[in-house]
């Protein structure tokens, strides 16, 4: 049986809440800032909310560590980019399924990822594990924790599921959803939830499932690929930006996902060759790469990763060199490998001892 809810705001409290939402022609409205970014398509903003789908067993927890070690270590993890604002780089990770322990595991592998020490907590991520409470009770210390925590930009909920008593209520799917609106908008975050596929289809489970595709800024996929079932497929199936290119990864030596490259997807399998990855030791003049360099650093040494693969991209682009993220990504890797361009503390430079 749905619940009544026979509390209603005053008149008075409405006339508020009117006032609240008009929409100005002539008011100036800030774009919800870009904070998650799969290579250059955007997956998520603050105010809004994403989620993630995926069959039992199709590694949803590890995806979810790849992009919360890329908002905590500001740098690109798989496909992962985070760019939140230096005021919202607090996180906010709620686990409602595992004990503590094997909490711990995920808390491990998120540090790892983000090559931070694993012996030594985070400043900048909390993680809650709320298995044993009622779905009620974990959704009021998720309220709390969100109403508390200062310079909050991300929340990731695994799973969503687990903050109803019936996962096939409207009322409550609609309830659990409108918090999500309520909760991204008045703190300005941005939320990530997990949500299990129904074994028989596509669809996410429930009501709630519906209710998140209607709702959600993006829904990605967590696929096990049907070739090869030690590779997971990574997909976009709704997404207000422009698509992604779906990408694999499976789980190496150490319990990390590690991305699988060159991945075709099952469309591009079919009647195409594949195409040899990109190298830019063969692709790129040697004689190309002082002058992009020169120009890349010409205001000297750069302090964030993602703002030095956008000077990478034009500093190629003036010697005739186009570069998306990911050559922008590979060419990166090559200077490093080459020892060209060294980082030295957070800083990106020229190798001064490196002799073209």
């Amino acid at each position: 049986m749905e619940k009544v809810d026979n509390t209603s705001p005053s008149r008075e409290e409405l006339a508020v809440y009117m006032e609240e939402s008009i929409v100005s022609v002539t008011n100036a409205y800030e774009q919800s800032p870009v904070v998650l970014m799969v290579d250059d398509a955007v997956i998520g903003t603050l105010g809004n909310f994403s989620a993630s789908i995926g069959k039992v067993k199709s590694k949803k927890t590890f995806n979810v560590s790849a992009i919360v070690a890329s908002a905590l270590s500001d740098s690109t993890v798989l496909h992962y980019r985070a760019i939140f604002p230096d005021n919202k780089r607090k996180i906010l990770y709620i686990d409602t399924e595992q004990g503590r322990h094997h909490c711990q595991q995920v808390l491990k592998r998120i540090l790892r990822l983000a090559e931070l020490p694993e012996d030594k907590k985070p400043d900048n991520l909390l993680m809650l594990a709320l298995r044993k409470f009622s779905p009620k009770i974990r959704l009021l210390i998720v309220e709390q924790a969100i109403d508390t925590i200062p310079d909050l930009g991300l929340v990731v909920i695994d799973g969503i599921r687990d903050f109803l008593y019936d996962i096939n209520s409207p009322g409550e799917s609609t309830d659990i959803i409108s918090k999500f609106m309520q909760w991204t908008n008045d703190r300005q975050i941005h939320i990530h939830t997990v949500l299990h596929q129904n074994k028989n289809d596509e669809h996410a489970r429930g009501h709630i499932g519906t209710e998140l595709n209607n709702k959600a800024e993006t829904i990605m996929q967590v696929e096990v690929d049907k070739e090869d079932k030690s590779i997971s497929v990574v997909e976009a199936v709704h997404i207000r930006d422009r698509e992604f290119e779906p990408f694999a990864f499976r789980i190496n030596e150490e319990t990390l996902p590690e991305l699988v490259e060159p991945y075709l997807s099952k469309e591009k399998k079919i009647g195409r060759l594949s195409k040899e990855p990109f190298d830019p030791d063969k692709e790129i003049p040697k004689n190309v790469h002082r002058p992009a360099l020169d120009a890349t650093f010409a205001n000297g040494n750069i302090g964030n990763y993602n703002d030095y693969l956008e000077q990478l991209k034009e500093g190629y682009r003036l010697q005739g060199v186009k570069l998306g993220y990911n050559k922008a990504v590979k060419v990166s890797k090559f200077l490093r490998n080459k020892r060209i361009v060294i980082k030295v503390g957070k800083e990106y430079q020229i190798n001064p001892e490196y002799h073209y």
